[in-house]
């Protein structure tokens, strides 16, 4: 059988997005004579043999199997060359050609099992479809098989292929032949939506990118700056992993990708930003294996700087991703910082996380950023404050305690600073177990949920942030829905003074007490988040105590 073609034509680049309805065959086609590349975002092809069998079944059964999104791009990407043990064409030297973003694993399974030219039994290509069960499976072995099985990569030879339905028809399997049929046509007309974007920037690429997830194999930004810095030497998105790997030793696995591209970026000189990131295709591999080394260097001391001086315990706790980031650059540029560095670089932490400036860090924030933090490496600045904003009581009533919320993960680091104790039992409360954060039993409401619905209080506001404080399951059950004023009273009681200093470790001062006391929820709300606050500027060195 012959997989010879004709030359493709030279592509005529287009701007705008440009929609289609094409027979799959023909993308298939057109991948193995080079008219469509793959993009290296995976080192070898990695679907599972029944997801393969599935897709073809679909096709068989005209079920849809989803679009497929082309980029005709006259930037070079690193191209597959093979898909499994068949070999594809190899890019052409002119450009812009057509690259393959979404749809990958789908059309390269097609072109795979139509276009297999034979050689390895144990190849994903040596399938069949078995005319009585009406069902696709894999060989494993190269000899004929009987009959009613017939090999996919008959199809795209018209003669070959109806020359076994004849041998079916002159056996007196006209069912059969009529089913072999009806497959050929099936493969030869099932079509898809596809979609070409136009020659346009990464930047405005990557977005579109980054949201396709028609597999359920997410593609970022990384995949594809994979794809343009690829070579033999170097594989970036290895190099990320295995920083990924050291950090998750330390319970620090949930930076993701993206973050650690941004670091490489400027770690070759460049910026934070997309825009950014897009020139590392034009750093030899070189400058790349070395800017992913340094960058790992700053991630280290990054996470050591985290667990030790701020006494995070793992990356879930930490409010923004990007402080990461932030950090890992100032401490790739300062290994060793002295004593005054360091205290400037905790207050940037609090500050920064307080006033919520990575809730929008955009480019003009990177830029500036960065600067600020090559004057500091030099000896220019003496604080990294980039205008962060003070920290005001309102911020800690009126914000609603969640898991993925970072003022909740700000407060929960600040409680323990102080050591907190379960106010019923005077138990210390293990704060590394509540600051595992996938584990949220250690928070609860001082004045009880059941309570505030019975007043009618809203649920954001039952939920307030200065109404959360550490306490054990346990105790939490003891107070149930019991009004502030009678568990708080009893506890006085019992306890009398050393009970004002359990209270104390969750920040809840004699204001809060009296307003807890009378069950005056606003009062309280108002008096825990004034001591919340002030502790808060303390960690961010906002109060002359500092």
């Amino acid at each position: 059988m012959s997989n010879a073609a004709a030359a493709p034509a030279p592509v005529k680049p287009i701007k705008d997005p440009q929609p289609s309805v094409d027979r799959i065959d023909d993308l298939a086609k057109r991948i193995l004579t080079g008219d469509i590349y793959l993009p290296k975002f995976q080192r070898e092809f990695v679907w599972e043999r029944s997801q393969v069998i599935d897709l073809l079944d679909s096709v068989a059964r005209n079920y849809p199997i989803g679009s497929i999104l082309l980029w005709q791009s006259r930037q070079e990407l690193r191209s597959e060359g093979r898909i499994a043990d068949l070999e594809i064409a190899q890019p052409k030297p002119d450009y812009p050609v057509n690259y393959l973003l979404d749809g990958q694993q789908r059309l390269s399974s097609i072109c795979g099992a139509l276009y297999w030219n034979g050689g390895e039994a144990s190849s994903p290509w040596n399938v069949v479809y078995d005319l009585k069960a009406r069902s696709f499976l894999h060989l494993d072995t190269m000899d004929e098989p009987p009959l009613h099985q017939m090999r996919l990569n008959r199809i795209p030879d018209p003669a070959t292929f109806f020359q076994h339905v004849a041998l079916l028809e002159s056996s007196g399997q006209k069912e059969l032949a009529d089913a072999a049929k009806e497959l050929f046509n099936r493969f030869k007309d099932y079509k898809v939506a596809t979609v070409t974007l136009g020659d346009m920037p990464l930047a405005d690429v990557a977005p579109i990118f980054e949201r396709i997830n028609s597999t359920g194999t997410r593609l970022t930004i990384v995949d594809l700056m994979r794809a343009a810095t690829w070579s033999p030497d170097f594989d970036l998105v290895d190099s990320i992993d295995a920083i990924r790997e050291v950090l998750a030793a330390k319970s620090f696995e949930g930076i993701d990708r993206k973050a650690i591209l941004r670091n490489v970026s400027a770690a070759v000189g460049g910026a934070f930003t997309v825009e950014s990131i897009d020139e590392l295709r034009n750093r030899k591999p070189d400058v790349l294996k070395a800017g992913t080394a340094d960058t790992a260097e700053g991630y280290k001391r990054a996470v050591d700087f985290l667990s030790t001086h701020i006494k995070v315990p793992s990356f879930a706790v930490v409010p923004y991703t990007n402080q990461v980031v932030v950090l890992a650059e100032v401490l790739r540029r300062i290994p060793m910082p002295t004593a005054q560095q360091w205290r400037a670089i905790e207050n940037w932490f609090w500050r920064s996380g307080i006033s919520g400036y990575f809730s929008g860090w955009n480019s003009g924030m990177m830029a500036v950023d960065l600067t600020g933090i090559a004057e500091f490496a030099n000896g220019k600045m003496d604080a990294l404050d980039m205008g962060f904003q003070v920290s005001v009581p309102s911020l800690w009533s009126s914000r609603t305690f969640r898991g993925n919320s970072a003022h909740s993960k700000i407060l929960a680091i600040v409680l323990a600073y102080q050591g907190p104790k379960d106010f019923l039992t005077g138990q210390a409360i293990d704060v590394d177990k509540a600051l595992a954060w996938q584990n949220s039993k250690e928070f609860h409401h001082f004045f009880p949920q059941a309570f505030l619905r019975k007043k009618g209080v809203a649920a954001s506001r039952i939920s307030s942030l200065a109404n959360m404080v550490y306490l054990s399951s346990a105790s939490n059950k003891l107070i149930s829905d019991r009004a502030p004023s009678e568990y708080v009273a009893t506890l006085l009681a019992e306890h009398g003074a050393e009970a004002r200093a359990w209270l104390a470790t969750n920040l809840i001062g004699e204001a809060a007490i009296n307003a807890a006391l009378a069950d005056d929820y606003d009062a309280f709300l108002a008096a825990r988040a004034n001591v919340i606050n002030e502790r808060a500027k303390l960690q961010a060195g906002w109060n002359a105590a500092a």
